[in-house]
This record gives C-alpha cells, structure tokens and sequence, in this order.
C-alpha cells in the first residue's frame, strides 16, 4: 500500500518533477480533484496535465474523480478521504494529485489530517512530493529574483487580516546560537536536505553547524 501526494506544478505539464512523474507511472490508479458534482472533468485543468502527461510520457492509469468543492467544510475533505479509502480495496497504489505545491494553500493537509486521525496505517504509507510554485515560475517568466542577498520575501493572503504566519528563516551563518530565532509555533531544523548527512529534528537546534541548514516555525 501507497498514497502519493503529488505536487504537478503551476499549470505547465513540463513543470512537474521527475520525482512526480515517477510517482504518477508507478500508481495503479490517479486521484483527480474536479469541482464538477457530476464528476466531469470539462473544467479542471489538473485533469488536462494528467492526460498531457501520460499521452507525452506513454502511460495509461485510470482515473478516480474526487469532487472537490471550495466550500472549505470537513466534511467535502472527509468525502475525499472516504474515496481514498475505498479505493484501496481495489488498488494498492494511489496517487492523489494537486495543482502547484502541496505545502502552499493545497487541499493535501486537510485530507492527511483526516487520515492521520482515521487510519494511521495509510498515513505512514503516504508520501508528499513538492513542486513549483505559482509565484516561483512568475519570478521566473519575468527574470525577477523573489529574494536575492540579504533580501527576504513574504506569501500574504489578501482575503483576511489576521492569520497564521508560518516562517522560514534561511542563510544562517555557522557557529550562529539559534536562541536569536523567535519560535511561535513547532520549529523544525533541516540540515543537508537530499544530500550526505541530512538530518531533520522537530525542534530548534541550538547552535548552527551546517552551511546547508534552514529553520521552518509551522504555526497553524
């Protein structure tokens, strides 16, 4: 048993990873979010790049709609989830897949955080593959950095005031005391991510000793 979460990018089918790809072709079946009751796919783009990918790269996979309302209620997640569930009763490997990055505004949290509470077994079988952001392949079109030097950039929703502002700090120097990095919620040090040595710990390491290290403050 397997759960992919599949990040394919901001809308260009040849902007999703190798890494999702391989996924995609490995998967006995692909989960695709539609907004249409009737389970049609006239208007998802999501399902276009699937069908571009797998006409481009020679794979056929069926496909398993998943209504998905904006409503932002639990229980149009939970019809989600139910669908996951039931579908492992007649493939062994799932994809689910979501337009741009999972970790940015993406329904793969809300269905994990189901998951996780209802059947923890599909949980340690699932795996979450990034992709491209929207705003990094925006950088990108107009050959302007998001951040460069000493610089630093902001994500900021414009249809509410206050929320919770998940923080990445990056560029630390070696030999830095982390006491100086404010915590609000649960802090997490990378060290080497995908290289030799690559260690995670789920909290604030306390002195700074890999170039290649970053600090995430996921506040929820």
């Amino acid at each position: 048993m397997k759960l992919y979460m599949v990040s394919l990018g901001p809308g260009d089918f040849e902007l999703i990873t190798v890494k999702a790809l391989r996924a995609l072709k490995n998967s006995d079946a692909i989960c695709v979010p539609t907004k249409s009751p009737d389970n049609s796919f006239t208007r998802s783009m999501t399902y276009k790049i699937i069908q571009k990918l797998m006409e481009e790269f020679d794979f056929v996979k069926p496909i398993i709609p998943m209504y998905t309302p904006m409503h932002f209620k639990t229980e149009d997640w939970q019809n989600q989830v139910n669908i996951i569930h039931k579908s492992f009763e007649e493939y062994n490997t799932l994809s689910f897949v979501t337009l741009g990055d999972s970790a940015v505004y993406s329904t793969v949290y809300y269905l994990l955080d189901l998951i996780k509470e209802q059947n923890s077994i599909v949980y340690e079988k699932s795996e979450v593959i990034p992709g491209i952001t929207s705003f990094s392949n925006a950088s990108a079109k107009v050959k302007k950095p998001l951040c460069i030097g000493d610089g630093s950039f902001s994500i900021m929703p414009l249809h509410k005031k206050d929320v919770p502002n998940t923080t990445v700090y990056m560029r630390p120097k070696i030999g830095m005391k982390t006491a100086e990095i404010p915590q609000i919620g649960q802090m997490f040090t990378f060290e080497n991510l995908n290289f030799k040595g690559e260690n995670i710990f789920e909290q604030r390491k306390d002195i700074v000793d890999k170039y290649m290290t970053l600090f995430i403050d996921f506040v929820q």
